[in-house]
């Protein structure tokens, strides 16, 4: 009969070995690491830990910027301009400058848009505080309101809710933006507006289903308007389901800025047989 203590002891030492090979994912932006903004920003606490209400926020920025590396780690460029639209707090802007300026040492122009005016100011601080040159902020709403007309290389949207999106997209296309970042959050318009009208009536039965349903189509159907001028789209998992049910993101390189009419075509059918609005869609259609 094994003794207590020797059992505790086995139990110990099985448990050290199960966790030894437990390490640490590293991240391009780590625990630890002196970088400023993170604590004003309320990631890091000032001994560089993260907050642990913020682990899933650090989990999605971090996930982010990975995917732009994958695409710039053997990037020889040397300067890049970037628009992002609903940006909030702007955790992930001010870190994609981050990421830019003092890991890859592009000089990074990056405007943040929001349409709240106290978020925007204190984004404006905080930039000027820490000496994030080329760094600003502005009050415009991207539905209605004139926006930056110089070049643009990038365009990105975390969670810009509902058509937000689409008008994001709408101006990459037309200002031809060669790559596009896009996590949607919030796809109401379909679920809204959608009536039955063919195969795809039992997606439209149950409520949960349809709402998921339908915002897998909106993305979708934003995704085959960006391949339809000539982007390069992949649609990729952004974080674990667990950690955000708002976990797709749309990828796009520009290849050849070539409207293909027929995926148009195909579109218009299905809005035909199910009535309902895509703003995408409805912005792109003339172009």
């Amino acid at each position: 009969m094994v003794s207590k203590k020797k059992e505790q002891a086995n139990n110990l030492t099985t448990s050290s070995i199960s966790t030894s090979h437990n390490k640490a994912k590293k991240y391009l932006l780590n625990e630890g690491e002196d970088v400023p903004i993170m604590q004003e920003l309320g990631i890091f606490t000032k001994d560089n830990k993260i907050v642990a209400s913020m682990y899933d926020k650090f989990k999605q920025i971090n996930r982010f910027i990975e995917i732009i590396d994958d695409e710039f780690k053997s990037s020889n460029l040397k300067e890049i301009t970037i628009l992002d639209f609903g940006c909030g707090k702007s955790y992930l802007t001010f870190l994609i400058y981050h990421y830019f300026v003092n890991i890859k040492h592009i000089e990074a122009h990056i405007i943040g848009y929001d349409i709240k005016k106290d978020v925007v100011e204190n984004c404006n601080k905080l930039a000027k505080k820490y000496n994030y040159s080329n760094l600003e902020f502005i009050l415009s709403d991207v539905k209605k309101d004139k926006l930056f007309t110089g070049k643009i290389d990038m365009v990105i949207t975390l969670h810009a809710c509902d058509t937000a999106t689409d008008y994001a997209l709408n101006f990459a296309i037309q200002r031809k933006a060669k790559y596009i970042f896009s996590v949607p959050c919030c796809q109401h318009e379909i679920n809204l507006s959608i009536r039955r009208g063919g195969e795809f009536d039992l997606m439209l039965k149950d409520g949960i289903i349809k709402e998921r349903f339908c915002a897998l189509l909106t993305d979708e159907i934003r995704a085959e308007i960006l391949r339809a001028f000539g982007y390069k789209v992949d649609m990729i998992e952004f974080v674990d389901f667990a950690h955000s049910p708002k976990n797709i993101m749309i990828r796009a390189k520009l290849n050849s800025p070539k409207k293909d009419n027929k995926i148009f075509e195909n579109i218009e059918n299905l809005i035909k047989n199910y009535n309902f609005s895509q703003k995408l869609y409805d912005l792109t259609k003339k172009l």
